[in-house]
């Protein structure tokens, strides 16, 4: 067998949360190139029924499932209805994050709340509601979607950063729980030319910063961490379990610290 088929996903089912474009939609593109059958989940159903669409033209199957990621009834409707529509479960992906750097001494309970809520509950939550499904069959892989801010050190970012460290540690915490049957890992993107990213970007300073910031000198695109969604869904990935796979040009520092003066 060649180390290509390795990453094969035929007669396998993945799903994916926040999947209505960026990141999300990029990797349930990549999974449907490897022969996945593809459930994509988000708030907007335009969007992920255009994702849907595009599986469809790969010549695998998808659903597109309305579904908000902070509403625990709507996760496990969701995830039940896929189980049941697809016929089994082997992949799950949750791409729901997401938090604005800023002082910290102005960060209130809700905003702490928020950002727990929507980084680190989202995942837990959308792991137990798949995981009996997903032992019901070969067991799979769970991927979370964390941050080089979970690691890196700067101004700004003392809620985001200690959300995806939360989120670091869950995948190996629970990659022991659930072992052998079931892999868990994460994918730590950098600065990623998203529609959330698009919106400063257009701002020449702020672009030439982030690239002068990077050491590989440019913005990641969604399809840098689609590859590394597919390599951790597949059979590629087998001996690979509780690791956050760092895709962020090299950052050793984040490449925007937010210029906040000493208090």
């Amino acid at each position: 067998m060649s180390v290509l088929d390795q990453f094969r996903l035929d007669g396998k089912v993945a799903l994916l949360n926040g999947a209505g474009r960026g990141i999300g939609a990029a990797s349930a593109l990549a999974l449907a190139d490897a022969g996945a059958d593809v459930v994509v989940l988000a708030r907007s159903q335009d969007q992920i029924d255009n994702v849907a669409e595009q599986i469809r033209a790969r010549g695998c199957r998808a659903l597109a499932i309305q579904c908000d990621a902070m509403d625990t009834g709507a996760v496990t409707a969701a995830v039940n209805q896929a189980a049941t529509e697809m016929g089994r479960l082997d992949i799950v992906v949750n791409v729901v994050g997401g938090a604005m750097p800023g002082q910290f001494l102005r960060a209130t309970d809700a905003i702490l709340s928020d950002a727990w809520e929507r980084n680190v509950t989202t995942g837990l939550r959308l792991a137990r509601v798949a995981v009996p499904h997903m032992l019901t069959n070969d067991g799979g892989s769970i991927i979370l979607i964390s941050s080089a801010v979970g690691h890196v050190v700067g101004r700004g970012y003392a809620v985001y950063g200690s959300v995806k460290a939360a989120v670091d540690h869950s995948v190996r915490l629970l990659a022991a729980e659930l072992n052998p049957r079931i892999r868990v890992n994460a994918v730590a993107p950098g600065a990623i030319l998203t529609d959330a990213l698009a919106v400063v970007m257009t701002n020449d300073d702020i672009r030439n910063a982030l690239e002068r910031g990077t050491p590989m000198r440019r913005i990641g695109q969604p399809n840098d961490i689609a590859a590394a969604v597919l390599y951790l869904a597949s059979p590629a990935s087998s001996y690979v379990t509780g690791q956050i796979l760092a895709v962020d040009g090299g950052l050793q520092v984040p490449n925007l610290d937010m210029p906040f003066a000493d208090l």
